[in-house]
Protein backbone atom coordinates (compact mmCIF):
# COMPACT_ATOMS: atom_id res chain seq x y z
CA UNK A 1 0.00 0.00 0.00
CA UNK A 2 1.74 3.51 -0.71
CA UNK A 3 1.92 6.35 1.45
CA UNK A 4 -0.38 7.87 0.08
CA UNK A 5 -3.35 5.57 0.43
CA UNK A 6 -3.46 5.17 3.62
CA UNK A 7 -4.24 8.82 5.42
CA UNK A 8 -7.54 7.92 2.95
CA UNK A 9 -7.81 4.43 4.97
CA UNK A 10 -7.41 6.26 7.92
CA UNK A 11 -9.96 8.71 7.53
CA UNK A 12 -12.54 6.17 6.29
CA UNK A 13 -12.38 4.07 9.44
CA UNK A 14 -14.22 6.94 11.63
CA UNK A 15 -16.45 7.10 9.06
CA UNK A 16 -17.59 3.33 8.61
CA UNK A 17 -17.60 3.51 12.66
CA UNK A 18 -20.54 5.34 13.01
CA UNK A 19 -22.25 4.44 9.86
CA UNK A 20 -22.22 0.99 11.01
CA UNK A 21 -23.44 2.57 14.64
CA UNK A 22 -26.27 4.48 13.24
CA UNK A 23 -27.90 1.66 11.19
CA UNK A 24 -27.34 -0.34 14.85
CA UNK A 25 -29.66 2.33 16.43
CA UNK A 26 -31.91 2.80 13.52
CA UNK A 27 -32.64 -0.75 13.42
CA UNK A 28 -32.83 -1.50 17.31
CA UNK A 29 -34.79 1.63 18.23
CA UNK A 30 -37.74 1.42 15.55
CA UNK A 31 -39.39 -2.06 16.91
CA UNK A 32 -39.13 -0.51 20.43
CA UNK A 33 -40.75 3.07 19.29
CA UNK A 34 -43.62 1.21 17.47
CA UNK A 35 -45.02 -0.59 20.59
CA UNK A 36 -47.87 1.67 21.19
CA UNK A 37 -49.35 0.65 17.98
CA UNK A 38 -49.67 -2.97 19.12
CA UNK A 39 -51.64 -2.16 22.34
CA UNK A 40 -55.15 -1.49 21.24
CA UNK A 41 -55.03 -4.63 19.03
CA UNK A 42 -52.92 -7.04 21.76
CA UNK A 43 -55.66 -5.73 23.90
CA UNK A 44 -58.95 -6.13 22.04
CA UNK A 45 -57.67 -9.56 20.90
CA UNK A 46 -57.41 -11.25 24.28
CA UNK A 47 -59.36 -8.73 26.40
CA UNK A 48 -56.98 -7.20 28.94
CA UNK A 49 -57.04 -3.67 29.90
CA UNK A 50 -54.52 -0.88 28.73
CA UNK A 51 -52.99 -1.42 32.40
CA UNK A 52 -51.64 -5.20 31.57
CA UNK A 53 -49.93 -4.07 28.43
CA UNK A 54 -48.39 -0.92 29.96
CA UNK A 55 -46.69 -3.08 32.94
CA UNK A 56 -45.67 -5.10 29.95
CA UNK A 57 -43.73 -2.29 28.31
CA UNK A 58 -42.87 -0.77 31.71
CA UNK A 59 -41.05 -4.26 32.54
CA UNK A 60 -39.21 -3.39 29.43
CA UNK A 61 -38.19 -0.46 30.06
CA UNK A 62 -37.19 -0.97 34.12
CA UNK A 63 -35.37 -4.42 32.44
CA UNK A 64 -33.43 -2.15 29.92
CA UNK A 65 -32.54 -0.09 32.43
CA UNK A 66 -31.50 -2.08 34.55
CA UNK A 67 -29.63 -4.17 31.99
CA UNK A 68 -27.81 -1.06 30.98
CA UNK A 69 -24.81 -0.42 33.63
CA UNK A 70 -23.96 -4.53 33.32
CA UNK A 71 -24.05 -4.77 29.39
CA UNK A 72 -22.00 -1.44 29.77
CA UNK A 73 -19.80 -2.86 32.05
CA UNK A 74 -19.14 -5.68 29.93
CA UNK A 75 -18.63 -3.50 26.85
CA UNK A 76 -15.91 -1.55 28.53
CA UNK A 77 -14.26 -5.06 29.76
CA UNK A 78 -14.57 -7.06 26.51
CA UNK A 79 -15.50 -4.80 23.21
CA UNK A 80 -18.86 -3.53 22.25
CA UNK A 81 -19.53 -6.46 19.63
CA UNK A 82 -19.93 -9.39 21.93
CA UNK A 83 -22.16 -7.42 24.00
CA UNK A 84 -24.73 -6.24 20.84
CA UNK A 85 -24.63 -10.07 19.39
CA UNK A 86 -26.25 -11.66 22.44
CA UNK A 87 -28.18 -8.17 22.96
CA UNK A 88 -29.76 -8.72 19.48
CA UNK A 89 -30.55 -12.36 19.69
CA UNK A 90 -32.49 -11.66 23.16
CA UNK A 91 -34.34 -8.73 21.22
CA UNK A 92 -35.27 -10.74 18.06
CA UNK A 93 -36.35 -14.36 20.53
CA UNK A 94 -38.29 -11.74 22.40
CA UNK A 95 -40.27 -10.37 19.70
CA UNK A 96 -40.94 -13.26 17.84
CA UNK A 97 -42.76 -14.60 21.18
CA UNK A 98 -44.72 -11.66 21.98
CA UNK A 99 -46.62 -12.64 18.49
CA UNK A 100 -47.50 -15.55 20.92
CA UNK A 101 -48.33 -14.06 23.91
CA UNK A 102 -51.48 -15.06 24.97
CA UNK A 103 -51.81 -14.59 28.29
CA UNK A 104 -50.38 -11.63 30.63
CA UNK A 105 -47.41 -13.68 31.71
CA UNK A 106 -46.10 -14.71 28.67
CA UNK A 107 -46.30 -11.04 27.59
CA UNK A 108 -44.53 -10.14 30.63
CA UNK A 109 -41.61 -11.95 29.82
CA UNK A 110 -41.58 -11.69 26.13
CA UNK A 111 -42.65 -8.10 25.78
CA UNK A 112 -40.96 -7.01 29.18
CA UNK A 113 -38.07 -8.81 30.34
CA UNK A 114 -36.25 -10.48 26.88
CA UNK A 115 -36.95 -7.09 24.61
CA UNK A 116 -35.81 -5.06 27.63
CA UNK A 117 -32.53 -6.84 27.87
CA UNK A 118 -32.14 -7.34 24.42
CA UNK A 119 -32.18 -3.32 24.29
CA UNK A 120 -29.60 -2.90 27.23
CA UNK A 121 -27.29 -4.55 24.41
CA UNK A 122 -28.20 -3.45 21.59
CA UNK A 123 -29.22 -0.27 21.65
CA UNK A 124 -27.78 3.19 21.13
CA UNK A 125 -26.18 3.51 24.81
CA UNK A 126 -23.81 0.84 23.60
CA UNK A 127 -23.11 2.45 20.01
CA UNK A 128 -22.90 5.83 21.71
CA UNK A 129 -20.37 4.58 24.46
CA UNK A 130 -18.12 2.84 21.34
CA UNK A 131 -18.26 6.25 19.29
CA UNK A 132 -16.94 8.10 22.71
CA UNK A 133 -13.79 4.94 23.21
CA UNK A 134 -13.34 4.74 19.12
CA UNK A 135 -13.45 7.96 17.49
CA UNK A 136 -10.74 10.94 17.57
CA UNK A 137 -12.10 13.56 20.10
CA UNK A 138 -12.88 16.08 16.76
CA UNK A 139 -16.09 13.17 15.50
CA UNK A 140 -17.08 12.35 19.01
CA UNK A 141 -20.01 15.59 19.64
CA UNK A 142 -21.22 15.27 15.91
CA UNK A 143 -21.19 11.46 16.58
CA UNK A 144 -23.65 11.02 19.28
CA UNK A 145 -25.76 13.54 17.39
CA UNK A 146 -25.79 10.98 14.26
CA UNK A 147 -25.90 8.26 16.66
CA UNK A 148 -29.19 9.46 18.01
CA UNK A 149 -30.81 10.84 15.16
CA UNK A 150 -30.14 7.57 13.83
CA UNK A 151 -32.42 6.13 16.35
CA UNK A 152 -34.79 8.53 15.60
CA UNK A 153 -34.69 7.34 12.10
CA UNK A 154 -36.06 4.51 12.93
CA UNK A 155 -38.95 6.21 14.63
CA UNK A 156 -39.85 7.78 11.57
CA UNK A 157 -39.68 4.51 9.81
CA UNK A 158 -41.12 1.36 11.75
CA UNK A 159 -44.03 2.85 13.25
CA UNK A 160 -46.15 3.79 9.46
CA UNK A 161 -44.24 0.41 8.36
CA UNK A 162 -46.02 -1.37 11.81
CA UNK A 163 -49.08 0.67 11.13
CA UNK A 164 -49.24 -0.51 7.41
CA UNK A 165 -48.08 -4.05 8.37
CA UNK A 166 -50.81 -4.67 11.24
CA UNK A 167 -54.07 -3.67 8.64
CA UNK A 168 -52.43 -5.76 5.66
CA UNK A 169 -50.96 -9.00 7.26
CA UNK A 170 -51.46 -8.73 11.06
CA UNK A 171 -50.32 -7.98 14.34
CA UNK A 172 -48.51 -11.47 14.94
CA UNK A 173 -46.61 -11.26 11.71
CA UNK A 174 -45.46 -7.83 11.86
CA UNK A 175 -44.04 -9.02 15.43
CA UNK A 176 -41.87 -11.67 13.50
CA UNK A 177 -40.89 -9.64 10.59
CA UNK A 178 -39.54 -6.55 12.85
CA UNK A 179 -37.57 -10.09 14.98
CA UNK A 180 -36.11 -10.99 12.43
CA UNK A 181 -35.10 -7.41 11.50
CA UNK A 182 -32.80 -7.19 14.39
CA UNK A 183 -30.74 -9.97 13.29
CA UNK A 184 -29.33 -7.64 11.09
CA UNK A 185 -27.54 -5.86 14.18
CA UNK A 186 -24.71 -8.70 14.29
CA UNK A 187 -23.69 -7.94 10.88
CA UNK A 188 -23.18 -3.92 11.46
CA UNK A 189 -21.79 -4.93 14.82
CA UNK A 190 -18.23 -6.21 13.23
CA UNK A 191 -17.24 -2.58 12.54
CA UNK A 192 -16.86 -2.05 16.24
CA UNK A 193 -15.50 -5.12 17.12
CA UNK A 194 -12.11 -3.27 18.21
CA UNK A 195 -11.55 -0.70 20.39
CA UNK A 196 -8.25 1.85 19.62
CA UNK A 197 -8.34 3.49 22.50
CA UNK A 198 -7.82 0.46 24.62
CA UNK A 199 -3.95 0.71 23.84
CA UNK A 200 -3.90 3.94 24.91
CA UNK A 201 -4.87 3.65 28.38
CA UNK A 202 -2.01 0.68 28.76
CA UNK A 203 0.75 2.99 30.90
CA UNK A 204 -1.82 4.98 33.15
CA UNK A 205 -2.91 3.93 36.51
CA UNK A 206 -6.07 2.03 36.41
CA UNK A 207 -9.62 2.69 38.37
CA UNK A 208 -11.29 -0.28 39.39
CA UNK A 209 -15.05 -0.42 38.84
CA UNK A 210 -16.34 -0.14 42.46
CA UNK A 211 -13.38 3.35 42.79
CA UNK A 212 -15.52 4.21 39.42
CA UNK A 213 -18.70 4.04 40.89
CA UNK A 214 -17.67 5.67 44.13
CA UNK A 215 -16.66 8.44 42.54
CA UNK A 216 -19.57 8.97 40.45
CA UNK A 217 -22.28 8.69 43.08
CA UNK A 218 -20.36 10.91 45.31
CA UNK A 219 -19.97 13.74 42.24
CA UNK A 220 -22.55 16.05 42.71
CA UNK A 221 -22.97 17.17 39.59
CA UNK A 222 -23.30 13.04 38.08
CA UNK A 223 -26.17 13.18 40.40
CA UNK A 224 -28.24 16.03 39.20
CA UNK A 225 -27.54 15.00 35.83
CA UNK A 226 -29.12 11.80 36.55
CA UNK A 227 -32.05 12.88 38.29
CA UNK A 228 -32.69 15.48 35.82
CA UNK A 229 -32.38 12.34 32.88
CA UNK A 230 -35.46 10.42 34.90
CA UNK A 231 -37.97 12.87 33.01
CA UNK A 232 -36.84 12.23 29.54
CA UNK A 233 -37.56 8.34 30.02
CA UNK A 234 -41.02 9.02 31.78
CA UNK A 235 -42.23 11.30 28.97
CA UNK A 236 -40.80 9.57 26.17
CA UNK A 237 -41.75 6.00 27.37
CA UNK A 238 -45.59 7.67 28.35
CA UNK A 239 -45.90 8.93 24.55
CA UNK A 240 -44.40 6.20 23.03
CA UNK A 241 -46.82 3.51 24.35
CA UNK A 242 -50.02 5.83 25.04
CA UNK A 243 -50.39 8.41 22.37
CA UNK A 244 -52.19 6.51 19.72
CA UNK A 245 -54.66 4.94 22.10
CA UNK A 246 -54.93 8.54 23.62
CA UNK A 247 -55.33 10.08 19.85
CA UNK A 248 -58.14 7.61 19.12
CA UNK A 249 -59.65 8.04 22.59
CA UNK A 250 -60.07 11.66 21.19
CA UNK A 251 -61.58 10.79 17.91
CA UNK A 252 -58.57 10.67 15.58
CA UNK A 253 -57.26 7.62 13.16
CA UNK A 254 -54.86 4.77 14.35
CA UNK A 255 -52.79 6.16 10.84
CA UNK A 256 -52.87 9.87 12.83
CA UNK A 257 -50.76 8.14 15.78
CA UNK A 258 -48.62 6.48 13.66
CA UNK A 259 -47.80 9.29 11.47
CA UNK A 260 -47.47 11.75 14.76
CA UNK A 261 -44.62 8.85 16.09
CA UNK A 262 -43.40 9.28 12.75
CA UNK A 263 -42.80 12.66 12.78
CA UNK A 264 -40.98 12.69 16.50
CA UNK A 265 -38.47 10.37 14.84
CA UNK A 266 -37.80 12.48 11.82
CA UNK A 267 -38.10 15.92 13.80
CA UNK A 268 -35.38 14.08 16.45
CA UNK A 269 -33.24 13.73 13.70
CA UNK A 270 -32.96 17.30 13.44
CA UNK A 271 -32.93 17.76 16.94
CA UNK A 272 -30.30 15.28 17.90
CA UNK A 273 -27.96 16.40 15.18
CA UNK A 274 -28.36 20.50 16.34
CA UNK A 275 -27.80 18.99 20.08
CA UNK A 276 -24.91 17.54 19.12
CA UNK A 277 -23.45 20.79 17.22
CA UNK A 278 -24.92 22.68 20.20
CA UNK A 279 -22.85 20.56 22.97
CA UNK A 280 -19.63 21.58 21.76
CA UNK A 281 -20.38 24.94 21.38
CA UNK A 282 -22.75 26.27 25.22
CA UNK A 283 -22.26 25.12 28.46
CA UNK A 284 -24.63 21.97 28.69
CA UNK A 285 -26.07 22.74 31.79
CA UNK A 286 -28.28 25.24 29.73
CA UNK A 287 -28.90 23.20 26.94
CA UNK A 288 -30.41 20.34 29.39
CA UNK A 289 -32.32 23.05 31.18
CA UNK A 290 -33.73 24.66 28.23
CA UNK A 291 -35.15 21.46 26.70
CA UNK A 292 -36.79 20.53 29.27
CA UNK A 293 -38.42 23.93 29.75
CA UNK A 294 -39.34 23.48 26.40
CA UNK A 295 -40.90 20.10 26.54
CA UNK A 296 -42.84 21.29 29.02
CA UNK A 297 -44.63 23.72 27.14
CA UNK A 298 -44.93 21.73 24.17
CA UNK A 299 -47.53 19.42 26.06
CA UNK A 300 -48.88 22.13 27.95
CA UNK A 301 -50.26 23.04 24.66
CA UNK A 302 -51.03 19.56 23.16
CA UNK A 303 -53.42 18.87 26.17
CA UNK A 304 -55.40 22.46 25.78
CA UNK A 305 -55.63 22.65 22.18
CA UNK A 306 -58.81 20.88 20.42
CA UNK A 307 -57.61 17.08 18.92
CA UNK A 308 -56.88 17.33 15.57
CA UNK A 309 -54.39 15.75 12.82
CA UNK A 310 -52.71 19.44 12.36
CA UNK A 311 -52.81 19.95 16.29
CA UNK A 312 -50.85 16.00 16.11
CA UNK A 313 -48.67 16.72 13.72
CA UNK A 314 -47.98 19.65 14.96
CA UNK A 315 -46.99 18.24 18.38
CA UNK A 316 -44.47 15.70 16.79
CA UNK A 317 -42.58 18.11 14.94
CA UNK A 318 -42.20 20.05 18.15
CA UNK A 319 -42.00 17.23 20.48
CA UNK A 320 -39.16 15.50 18.08
CA UNK A 321 -36.61 18.25 17.85
CA UNK A 322 -36.30 17.93 21.93
CA UNK A 323 -37.05 14.16 22.04
CA UNK A 324 -33.38 12.44 22.07
CA UNK A 325 -31.82 15.92 22.07
CA UNK A 326 -30.93 15.73 26.07
CA UNK A 327 -28.77 12.45 24.79
CA UNK A 328 -25.88 14.00 23.28
CA UNK A 329 -25.17 16.45 26.36
CA UNK A 330 -25.85 13.91 28.90
CA UNK A 331 -23.66 11.33 27.08
CA UNK A 332 -21.43 14.12 26.39
CA UNK A 333 -21.18 15.49 30.32
CA UNK A 334 -20.71 12.00 31.47
CA UNK A 335 -17.18 11.81 28.98
CA UNK A 336 -16.11 15.04 30.30
CA UNK A 337 -16.74 14.72 33.94
CA UNK A 338 -14.98 10.97 34.05
CA UNK A 339 -13.25 10.42 30.55
CA UNK A 340 -14.30 7.43 28.62
CA UNK A 341 -12.46 4.23 30.64
CA UNK A 342 -16.10 3.61 32.01
CA UNK A 343 -18.08 5.65 29.89
CA UNK A 344 -20.64 2.81 28.65
CA UNK A 345 -21.06 1.99 32.94
CA UNK A 346 -21.63 5.17 33.58
CA UNK A 347 -24.03 6.75 31.23
CA UNK A 348 -25.51 3.09 31.35
CA UNK A 349 -26.32 4.53 35.24
CA UNK A 350 -27.85 7.73 34.05
CA UNK A 351 -29.81 5.93 31.84
CA UNK A 352 -30.97 3.45 34.48
CA UNK A 353 -32.76 6.37 35.75
CA UNK A 354 -34.32 7.49 32.74
CA UNK A 355 -35.88 4.00 32.12
CA UNK A 356 -36.97 4.24 36.07
CA UNK A 357 -38.96 7.32 34.62
CA UNK A 358 -39.76 5.39 31.41
CA UNK A 359 -41.35 2.83 33.90
CA UNK A 360 -43.20 4.73 35.72
CA UNK A 361 -44.25 6.79 32.86
CA UNK A 362 -45.88 3.80 30.87
CA UNK A 363 -46.82 2.10 34.10
CA UNK A 364 -48.96 4.91 35.15
CA UNK A 365 -50.52 5.89 32.09
CA UNK A 366 -51.84 2.45 32.22
CA UNK A 367 -53.20 2.41 35.63
CA UNK A 368 -54.69 5.95 36.13
CA UNK A 369 -56.44 5.12 32.61
CA UNK A 370 -58.29 2.37 33.93
CA UNK A 371 -58.70 4.21 37.05
CA UNK A 372 -59.77 7.45 35.63
CA UNK A 373 -60.88 6.57 31.99
CA UNK A 374 -58.34 9.40 31.28
CA UNK A 375 -54.72 9.93 30.54
CA UNK A 376 -54.96 13.53 31.80
CA UNK A 377 -53.24 13.57 34.77
CA UNK A 378 -50.32 11.92 33.49
CA UNK A 379 -49.86 14.41 30.85
CA UNK A 380 -50.00 17.10 33.90
CA UNK A 381 -47.35 15.19 36.04
CA UNK A 382 -45.15 15.32 32.67
CA UNK A 383 -45.23 19.01 32.82
CA UNK A 384 -44.16 19.29 36.25
CA UNK A 385 -41.63 17.10 35.74
CA UNK A 386 -40.15 19.22 33.37
CA UNK A 387 -40.13 22.61 34.68
CA UNK A 388 -38.44 20.46 37.73
CA UNK A 389 -35.77 18.94 35.35
CA UNK A 390 -34.76 22.69 33.95
CA UNK A 391 -34.33 23.73 37.10
CA UNK A 392 -32.49 20.15 38.79
CA UNK A 393 -29.54 20.99 35.47
CA UNK A 394 -28.84 24.17 36.11
CA UNK A 395 -26.44 23.76 39.05
CA UNK A 396 -24.45 21.01 37.28
CA UNK A 397 -20.66 22.32 37.35
CA UNK A 398 -18.95 21.54 33.78
CA UNK A 399 -15.04 20.50 34.44
CA UNK A 400 -13.49 16.72 34.91
CA UNK A 401 -13.22 15.33 38.24
CA UNK A 402 -10.03 15.66 39.78
CA UNK A 403 -8.14 12.59 41.04
CA UNK A 404 -5.60 11.04 42.65
CA UNK A 405 -5.10 7.85 41.46
CA UNK A 406 -2.21 5.61 42.56
CA UNK A 407 -0.76 3.13 40.67
CA UNK A 408 -1.97 -0.21 41.33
Amino acid sequence: MSAAARPSLAARAPLLVVLCGCLIAMVTFGPRASSGLFLLPMTSTYGWGRDTFGLAIAIQNLVWGLGTPFAGAIADRFGVMRVLWVGALFYAVGLILMAYSSTPLLLHLSAGALVGFGLSGSSFNIVLAAFGKMLPERWRPLAFGAGTAAGSFGQFLFPPLAAGLNASVGWHETLIVFGFVMLLVIPFSLALANSPAASKTANVPQQSIAAALGEAFGHRSYVLLILGFFTCGFQLAFVTTHLPAYLIDRGLSISVGGWTLAVIGLANMVGSLASGWLSSRMPRRYLLAGIYFARGLAIMAFVLLPASPVTSIGFGVVMGLLWLSTVPPTSGLVMLMFGTRYLAMLYGFAFFSHQVGGFLGVWLGGVLYEALGSYDLVWWLSVALSFASAVINLPIVERPVERGLKPA
